[in-house]
C-alpha cells in the first residue's frame, strides 16, 4: 500500500459528506422551488409498498421466529446456502462500525474512491488504512475492502477476481469484505453470496433497492464464527419487529423486484439521454444512480440547486456529480429544463 494514502487511528476522524442532506441544502437555497427533488442518494425513489404490520410487532420485543423468517427470506433471495450464514443488522452501516472491532490492529486496504465510511470506521478502531486504486494492491493487506458494484463509479469486479483475492488473503489469515449494497439489480452470478469463498464477508443492504432506507435493515453473510461474533456484538433485539416483518415480505416478493428491475433500466436510459443532450459525459453508475464528469460540475450543481434539485457532489473529485433517479412524472418534468439551464 502507498504510505501517502494511509492513515491511523491517531488521526482526527474526517467529516464525510453524504447524500440525503436535504434540510441543509434547502437552507442554503431558500428561494429554490418547492418541493425539492432529492437526487443525491442512490435509493430507489419508488419504494416497496409497506405491508400491514401486525399490531403486536409494535408492542413487544421481536420473537426469534421473526428473526428466523427474515434470515430464511434473505437466504432465498440472495442464494445463500443456509440462513445460519446470515446476520441481520439495523442497517449495513452498523456492521461497518462493528467489523473493525473483530480484528486485531491490521493493515487495511480499501479499493477507492468509494463509500468513505469503510475507511473511516477502520481508522477509528486504530487500524492502518490505505486507499488503493488497483485491485492487485489489495492482496498485500491483512484486510481488503471492496464495494461491488462500486459507489459512486459503478465499477463491477468479476467474481473470479474476488475469489482469487480471497484465496490469497486466506493464506495469510487475511479477510476480504465485499459490500454488495447495490448488487440486487445486477446478474445473480455477480454476487459472492451464493458461493461464499473462505475468509470472506459479504454485506447486503435492504433499503437501497427497496426504497426503504428508513427501515434500517442490512445483512452480513459469513462463516459460523463470523456470524456468532457479529450477533454477540449486535446484542439481542438489534432489529425491530416491524423491520423484520417488512423485510420478510419484501424479500419474498420476486414479482415486485423484476418489475422494479425493468422500470429502473428504462429510467436509467431516460436520464442518460437527458444528460447526454445536456452535453455531459456519463462515466459510471448502477441501476440506481449515474455518475457524470464535467469541469463545470460545481457550477452545474449550484444551478440545479437553484431549481430545487439536489445532486451529490464529491469534494475529493470536484469534477464528479452523482444523479439519482426521479421518482415520478413531475420530477422528470422539472429535471429536463433544469438540466438545460445548468449545462
Amino acid at each position: 500500500m502507498d504510505d501517502r494514502a494511509t492513515s491511523t487511528g491517531a488521526d482526527q476522524p474526517e467529516a464525510i459528506l453524504h447524500g440525503g442532506d436535504l434540510a441543509a441544502i434547502s437552507r442554503r437555497y431558500p428561494d429554490a422551488p418547492r418541493p425539492w427533488i432529492d437526487l443525491s442518494t442512490g435509493i430507489n425513489p419508488v419504494a416497496y409498498p409497506v405491508p400491514t404490520i401486525p399490531p403486536a410487532s409494535w408492542a413487544r420485543l421481536p420473537a426469534q421466529a421473526e428473526d428466523d423468517a427474515l434470515r430464511a427470506a434473505a437466504a432465498a433471495r440472495y442464494g445463500v446456502a443456509g440462513p445460519e450464514m446470515i446476520v441481520i443488522a439495523p442497517g449495513t452501516q452498523a456492521l461497518l462500525q462493528i467489523l473493525p472491532r473483530l480484528r486485531p490492529r491490521s493493515r487495511v486496504a480499501v479499493l477507492a474512491p468509494t463509500y468513505e465510511e469503510h475507511a473511516l470506521c477502520w481508522r477509528r478502531c486504530g487500524h492502518r488504512v490505505g486507499l488503493v486504486d488497483d485491485v492487485d494492491a489489495l492482496a498485500d493487506a491483512d484486510v481488503a475492502v471492496v464495494v461491488n458494484p462500486n459507489n459512486p463509479t459503478g465499477r463491477l469486479l468479476p467474481r473470479d477476481v474476488l475469489v482469487g483475492l480471497a484465496a490469497t488473503l486466506r493464506r495469510r489469515d487475511g479477510l476480504l469484505i465485499v459490500d454488495e449494497a447495490f448488487i440486487d439489480l445486477c446478474p445473480a452470478d455477480a454476487s459472492l453470496a451464493a458461493d461464499l469463498p473462505p475468509a470472506t464477508i459479504v454485506l447486503r443492504s435492504f433499503g437501497k433497492t427497496y426504497g426503504l432506507a428508513g427501515v434500517r435493515l442490512g445483512f452480513a453473510i459469513g462463516s459460523a464464527d463470523v456470524v456468532r461474533r457479529l450477533r454477540d456484538e449486535l446484542g439481542p433485539w438489534a432489529v425491530s419487529g416491524p423491520a423484520l416483518a417488512i423485510g420478510t415480505t419484501a424479500l419474498a416478493d420476486a414479482a415486485w423486484l423484476e418489475q422494479t428491475r425493468a422500470r429502473l433500466a428504462n429510467d436509467c436510459q431516460r436520464i442518460d439521454d437527458l444528460l447526454s443532450k445536456a452535453g455531459c459525459a456519463v462515466i459510471g453508475g448502477t441501476p440506481l444512480f449515474r455518475l457524470i464528469t464535467s469541469p463545470n460540475a460545481p457550477d452545474i450543481a449550484e444551478r440545479l440547486a437553484r431549481h430545487g434539485i439536489h445532486v451529490r457532489r464529491f469534494p475529493a473529485q470536484p469534477s464528479w456529480l452523482r444523479f439519482g433517479l426521479p421518482g415520478n412524472a413531475s420530477e422528470w418534468h422539472r429535471l429536463a429544463p433544469a438540466l438545460g439551464d445548468a449545462f
